[in-house]
Formats: structure tokens, C-alpha cells, sequence
């Protein structure tokens, strides 16, 4: 069976686009993606930080989607994007 995975992203149409790449390659390697961050395994923020409101939107759906991981329902969350590289 594949393991369900969740895909947030934010931000531009570059991130959208980079995320479209990320699920290709995901599902290449026998990854699920799923609409509903509870039944993941592994949920994945795809971030902005170009402007001072995306950083706080990107901020506070880690936060929200952390809470996943901390009460054990995903195995693995993944930061990715703009503001992980500042």
C-alpha cells in the first residue's frame, strides 16, 4: 500500500509549479496524495517568504500542521520553499 502524503503549498505560481514537481516525483515513487492533512503520513509545506504577510501565513500553517506530527497522526512533516532558504 502507498503512503499517503499531504501537500500545503503558498505563496506564487512558482511555488504552485515546484509543488506540481514535487508530487510528480512523489507519486513516481509510490507516494499517495491525499486532500485531507489527517490521513497522511507525510504532510509537506510548500512556503513563501517573499512578503512579510506570506511569511506569517507560511509560519502559521507550520505551526497548524505540526500539531499533526506532535499528536502522532503524520510520521514525517516537510518544510520547503522560500522561506526555508532565508
Amino acid at each position: 500500500m502507498s503512503t499517503p502524503v499531504y501537500m500545503h503549498t503558498l505563496g506564487c505560481p512558482k511555488n504552485r509549479v515546484d509543488s506540481e514537481i514535487m508530487l510528480g516525483t512523489l507519486t513516481q515513487a509510490g507516494y499517495r496524495l491525499v486532500q485531507d492533512p489527517a490521513r497522511a503520513d507525510v504532510i509537506v509545506v510548500n512556503t513563501c517568504g517573499f512578503i512579510e504577510s506570506a511569511k506569517e501565513e507560511s509560519v502559521q500553517a507550520i505551526l497548524e500542521l505540526s500539531r499533526m506530527k506532535e499528536e502522532g497522526r503524520c510520521k514525517k512533516l516537510v518544510v520547503a520553499g522560500c522561506l526555508t532558504q532565508r
